[in-house]
């Protein structure tokens, strides 16, 4: 019994005192060393993010803004790009985002791209507050019955889908805006 005891001893004090890390470097090395022949790194290659999106048609949609004006998703295709963002005037996230989106609109509205703020349920004049306080230089749109987010399948907010100029989908939660944006608006 002692001698079991000394030996669970003896291994734990191994483990601990670097063991563990020549038994990892062992084994890391003879997966290494057990390459097939001709194994090799990969070629490295030139990354277009707008070649990994998944396309898909926009649902087409009209929405009154906050002047009252229509506005028709299908009127853009084949003129410019749409960057839609889906929010609300209570959503924390959404307004830490609006620095972002203004830097956006102050990059690349002057070289044709779309934005505008859709706002999800709420009455345009808490909506018309909500832009004139953080001064939108967007359009903002009221889904006030929800049709839009829904038909869009918005799940929370701030949502930014991304549509281009054919009416295709190209981001849906788009982490990578900026990168699409740059690459899509030198096209």
């Amino acid at each position: 019994m002692v001698d079991a005891d000394m030996r669970k001893k003896k291994f734990c004090e191994f483990l601990f005192t670097g063991g563990f890390k020549r038994i990892a470097m062992a084994m890391l090395s003879a997966a290494v060393l057990t390459l097939p022949a001709g194994a090799h790194a990969a070629i490295p290659q030139t990354f277009d993010i707008t070649k990994l999106t998944i396309e898909s048609k926009a649902p087409d949609f009209v929405l009154t803004d906050l002047n009252g004006q229509k506005f028709r998703l299908s009127d853009h295709k084949g003129k410019r790009p749409v960057l839609i963002i889906f929010s609300t005037t209570w959503c924390s996230f959404c307004r830490a985002e609006i620095p972002h989106f203004k830097s956006l609109h102050a990059s690349y509205a002057k070289q044709g791209l779309e934005i505008v703020n859709i706002d999800i349920q709420e009455s345009k004049e808490k909506v018309a507050k909500y832009a004139a306080k953080y001064e939108l230089p967007y359009r903002t749109l009221l889904d006030e019955d929800g049709t839009v987010s829904g038909v869009y399948e918005i799940k929370g907010v701030p949502t930014l889908i991304l549509v281009d100029k054919n009416g295709m989908i190209v981001c849906r939660q788009c982490r990578t805006v900026d990168t699409l944006l740059k690459t899509m608006m030198k096209k």
